[in-house]
C-alpha cells in the first residue's frame, strides 16, 4: 500500500480522501488542515493536523492548496526526497520545492463538496521529474480512475485554460440564462434538457458539427431580436461577442 498524506482540505482535497478510501493500493495516513473540523467528516481525528511539523513520514504528499500557496506549503513539508505531487491545473511542476521530487497530480474535473462524483471517470493529469516517480503516481491514479494520462506542465496549463472555456465559463452562461428566465418569470427548469443534450451530443458530434443557434446561421433578424429582450447591458456584451466569434469562425471554415 502506498502511503498518502492530503495537505489541504478545500474540494479536490476532500474528494481525493473519498476516492483513495475505495482504493486497495492506497492508504491516507494523514491529511493537514488549517481547521481540522473540515476533515473529521471523512478521518478520524488523530488522522489530521493543523501543524506541518507533526506531518507524519509517507511516500507521497500530495499538495491540495490555492495555486499562489503551493510553493510556500511546500516548503513546509518537514522532510527531503520525499516524493511531493500538487493538484494544480496552472501551476508548472517546478514551482514546488527543491527540497523534495516533484510532481502533479491534477484531476481535471469540476469538484464541488455538496456534488459525488464518480472518480473512475475523472481524468488524471500526471507529471513527475523521473520514470520511477511516474509510476508510483501511475499506481496510484489507476486504482481510482479509468482515464490517466501523462501531461507536462505545458500541455496541463493548456487544458486548464480549455477547461475554463468549456465548465467555468459554460456555467457562468448558465447563471445569465437563469438570471433571463428570472427576470420574466419563466422557469429555468424548462431549460435543463437543453443542456443536457448539448452536452450529450459533444460526446458524439465535434463541437464544429454540434453547433446550432442564430449566430451559426447568421440569422440577423432573430440575434436583432435577443438583443432588444435583453436589458442588462453585460448579458448584451457577451452575446454580442459570443455571435461574433461564432459567425467568425464560420467564415473560416
Amino acid at each position: 500500500m502506498v502511503k498518502v498524506v492530503i495537505i489541504g482540505s478545500g474540494n479536490v482535497g476532500q474528494h481525493l480522501i473519498k476516492a483513495f478510501a475505495k482504493s486497495d493500493a492506497v492508504t491516507v495516513i494523514q491529511a493537514y488542515a488549517r481547521n481540522k473540523y473540515n476533515l473529521t467528516h471523512l478521518l478520524d481525528s488523530q488522522q489530521i493536523t493543523d501543524d506541518f511539523s507533526n506531518l507524519k513520514e509517507a511516500d507521497l504528499y500530495i499538495i491540495s492548496v490555492s495555486d499562489e500557496a503551493i510553493n510556500e506549503v511546500s516548503k513546509q513539508i518537514p522532510f527531503s526526497n520525499k516524493l511531493v505531487a500538487h493538484t494544480s491545473g496552472s501551476v508548472a511542476m517546478n514551482e514546488l520545492s527543491d527540497s523534495n521530487r516533484k510532481a502533479v497530480f491534477y484531476p481535471l474535473q469540476t469538484l464541488s463538496k455538496k456534488k459525488e462524483v464518480d472518480f473512475k471517470q475523472v481524468p488524471l493529469c500526471l507529471e513527475a521529474e523521473n520514470e520511477s516517480d511516474l509510476k508510483i503516481l501511475n499506481k496510484i491514479a489507476t486504482s481510482i480512475s479509468d482515464k490517466v494520462f501523462e501531461v507536462d506542465s505545458d500541455q496541463r496549463k493548456s487544458l486548464h485554460v480549455a477547461a475554463v472555456f468549456v465548465s467555468n465559463f459554460v456555467n457562468h452562461l448558465y447563471k445569465l440564462g437563469s438570471d433571463i428566465c428570472i427576470e420574466h418569470k419563466v422557469p429555468f427548469e424548462i431549460l435543463k434538457p437543453l443542456i443536457l443534450e448539448t452536452a450529450k451530443k459533444v460526446q458524439i458530434l465535434s463541437p464544429d458539427d454540434a453547433q446550432t443557434g442564430p449566430a451559426k446561421r447568421n440569422d440577423t433578424t432573430t440575434i436583432n431580436k435577443h438583443l432588444a429582450i435583453l436589458t442588462d447591458e453585460n448579458q448584451k456584451e457577451i452575446y454580442k461577442l459570443l455571435t461574433k466569434s461564432i459567425i467568425d469562425h464560420g467564415k473560416k471554415l
